[in-house]
C-alpha cells in the first residue's frame, strides 16, 4: 500500500518527527530512501537506504546531516561515516548508464533503490522516500516532497547515495580522462559541455538524455 506524497513543510534541517510518529505506534524498522545522480549526463544513478534505530537522541548525534546537496564534500564524507556507525542498517545500490538508457531514468532509479534494499539483512516495515514510490516493493510507502530536507532517515540516505556515487565518478575519471568527471560528477556543467564538444561522448554517457542525442 502506498500513500500520496506529503506536502512540504519548511524545516531548518531534517528531524525525526515522522520516524518518531511510527515508533510510538510500534513500527521501529523504517527505511529512509533517496537517490543521487538522476539528472547527471553520465555515470550511474545511485540510491541509499538507511534504517535508524528507534532512539530520539539521534537527532542530536546526527545534527549536521541534511539534504546532501546542501553539504560540502568534506561534510558529506564526515557524516557518511557517522551515519553508517549509527544506523541499524544501511545499503547502497546503483543502476548503470546502460540500464538508464535501456529502462529510462525513473525505472533505473527504482532499480537502484531495490538493490540498496537488497543489501539490508531484512526488509524494513515501512519506507519513507523522497518523491519516488517503488511499486515493485511490497511494503507500505510514504513519499514526501523534499523529503531529504525534512526527514532524517531520508537525509542520511541522501548522503550515502551521494558519497558513494561521487566516489564512483572519481574512479571513472581515471578511466575516461579529459571530461572532468571527478569534478562535476557527470552533471551538465559548462566544463562538461565543453569537453563533449571537444571529445564527443565517452562510453559512460547516457545517450538517451536529450543533450547527448545530437551525438547519435
Amino acid at each position: 500500500m502506498t500513500a500520496a506524497p506529503e506536502r512540504a513543510r519548511a524545516l531548518a534541517q531534517p528531524d525525526l518527527h515522522l520516524e518518531q510518529a511510527y515508533w510510538r505506534i510500534g513500527i521501529t524498522s523504517i527505511g529512509g530512501i533517496d537517490e543521487a545522480g538522476r539528472g547527471a549526463w553520465a555515470g550511474p544513478v545511485a540510491a541509499g537506504v538507511v534504517v535508524l534505530p528507534p532512539d530520539a537522541a539521534l537527532a542530536a548525534a546526527l545534527h549536521g546531516v541534511r539534504d546532501s546537496k546542501q553539504m560540502t564534500p568534506i561534510q558529506r564524507s564526515f557524516w557518511a561515516v557517522k551515519i553508517k556507525a549509527a544506523a541499524a542498517g544501511w545499503g547502497i545500490g546503483m543502476a548503470s548508464h546502460q540500464e538508464i538508457d535501456a529502462l529510462g531514468i525513473v525505472p533505473a532509479t527504482r532499480l537502484a533503490a531495490r538493490r540498496a534494499l537488497e543489501m539490508l539483512a531484512g526488509l524494513p516495515e515501512i519506507l519513507l522516500l523522497d518523491w519516488l514510490f517503488l511499486p515493485e516493493v511490497p511494503l507500505p510507502q510514504t513519499a514526501l516532497i523534499k523529503g531529504d530536507g525534512r526527514v532524517l532517515s531520508i537525509a542520511c540516505a541522501s548522503v550515502l547515495a551521494k558519497t558513494s556515487r561521487d566516489a564512483r565518478l572519481v574512479e571513472l575519471d581515471t578511466l575516461y580522462p579529459g571530461y572532468g568527471f571527478a569534478v562535476h560528477k557527470g552533471y551538465g556543467t559548462q566544463a562538461h559541455q565543453a569537453a563533449l564538444r571537444l571529445h564527443g561522448p565517452c562510453p559512460i554517457h547516457r545517450m538517451s538524455f536529450k543533450p547527448l542525442m545530437q551525438f547519435h
